[in-house]
């Protein structure tokens, strides 16, 4: 499928900008009036789609935007996104033009960088710049009041560069154990002080650190994870004051129902073999679409049941036990819900043991993404998609 078009296979991705929107909502009530939203898209929004979710988050309350690298700043320039964007990564130095010409704000993360990226500087447009500090994360980052200080007079030596923000990164705002989050805390309100003017942004905050800790807030907290509906991590789970409704939801069809006797094997390896006569069907999903293999014997809903993956998953394809006769055609919710039974991106990141952040990211841009309003699928440039029936 191209952009909201047509496709021609049987497998899709799901998502609900109600769910988006609703969510941002909740963290927008949940903040003081004066705190700004800078919502998190990058990964193309988490594996979401950057415009849809850049255009919903902005319309729900978010005032800034944030990416990994510029060239997913420039790809929302060319879809018609005009606000505020913020790249958190570290960026070429040469680049620096480019930044001005899409109006694009960069991350200055040391004082070599900056210098470098001066001796590029040719346009005779401004650059806003945001000060990262390495508190304690250990990526990228300014770590010393001495480099700050350096930093804050070159920028001041240039017209065409304003420092705009400045902010850092917690390793541990999802944990229970606080000591690590307050010694970064502590260590950012110390960096923030040194600095000769406060700049118009400060900010701190992940979704972790946004639901749990006011005093961490400044003027601006960063909404990732939470904006997709997905918790920060498991063990704060209960202190989420507002429900979050996760936007994600995965789907197929059955392309292929059959009935095996006894004995009769499945997949490479043959590594499943029926104890008794059970119906098998076949979905067109696999690997090649970030359905990996480690989610052999995961469950999927069919007909509003759950029915395990059997054998091994393929590239393309996998095969799922079904409770019973099913005819081809039939639904497969993979992540969501049906009728009463639901999937969530938590159990899906429980089985490949990982974190609900790498699901959708995973999930290959090959899946068509479908988006819903108001229980519909849409096309945003054209309203109801007519071709399309879930």
């Amino acid at each position: 499928m191209e952009e909201q078009g047509y496709f021609y296979r049987d497998t899709w991705a799901e998502v609900d900008l109600d769910c988006i929107s609703e969510n941002v909502t909740s963290v927008k009530k949940h903040l003081p009036q004066q705190v700004s939203i800078i919502a998190v898209v990058k990964a193309n929004a988490y594996g979401h789609g950057d415009v849809q979710i850049a255009e919903t988050a902005l319309a729900a309350g978010a005032s800034f935007l944030a990416v990994a690298f510029m060239d997913e700043a420039i790809a929302l320039r060319n879809k018609g996104i005009d606000a505020p964007i913020l790249v958190l990564g570290a960026t070429r130095p040469e680049d620096i033009n480019m930044a001005a010409k899409f109006s694009i704000t960069l991350t200055v993360f040391q004082k070599e960088w900056l210098e470098e990226a001066k001796k590029h500087l040719t346009t005779n447009q401004s650059v806003a710049l945001h000060i990262k500090v390495d508190t304690g994360m250990g990526r990228i980052g300014v770590r010393s009041v001495e480099e700050l200080h350096t930093i804050h007079r070159l920028i001041g030596e240039e017209k065409r560069l304003m420092l705009e923000g400045a902010y850092t990164h917690f390793a541990t705002a999802d944990e229970l154990d606080q000591s690590y989050f307050q010694q970064q805390l502590e260590l950012f309100e110390t960096m923030i002080a040194a600095l000769p003017e406060r700049p118009k942004y400060v900010h701190s905050s992940n979704s972790a650190a946004a639901i749990r800790f006011p005093k961490a807030y400044f003027n601006a907290v960063r909404i990732g994870i939470a904006m997709y509906g997905l918790t920060p991590s498991l063990e704060m789970e209960k202190e989420i004051p507002f429900p979050i409704k996760e936007a994600f939801s995965l789907h197929s069809r059955l392309v292929h129902v059959k009935k095996l006797t006894k004995g009769d094997k499945v997949s490479y390896g043959a590594t499943y073999e029926s104890e008794e006569e059970e119906w098998i069907g076949t979905i067109p999903i696999g690997y090649a679409d970030g359905w990996l293999r480690k989610l052999q014997g995961q469950e999927v809903l069919v007909a509003g049941e759950r029915s395990p993956i059997v054998g091994r998953i393929c590239m393309d394809q996998c095969m799922i036990r079904l409770p019973k006769y099913v005819p081809v055609g039939t639904t497969v919710t993979l992540i969501g819900k049906q009728e009463d039974q639901f999937i969530s991106v938590n159990e899906i990141a429980q089985k490949l043991e990982t974190i609900n952040y790498e699901v959708p990211c995973i999930i290959a841009n090959r899946v068509p993404r479908l988006y819903k309003k108001g229980g519909k699928i849409v096309d945003l440039k054209n309203d109801l998609l007519n071709n399309y029936q879930a």
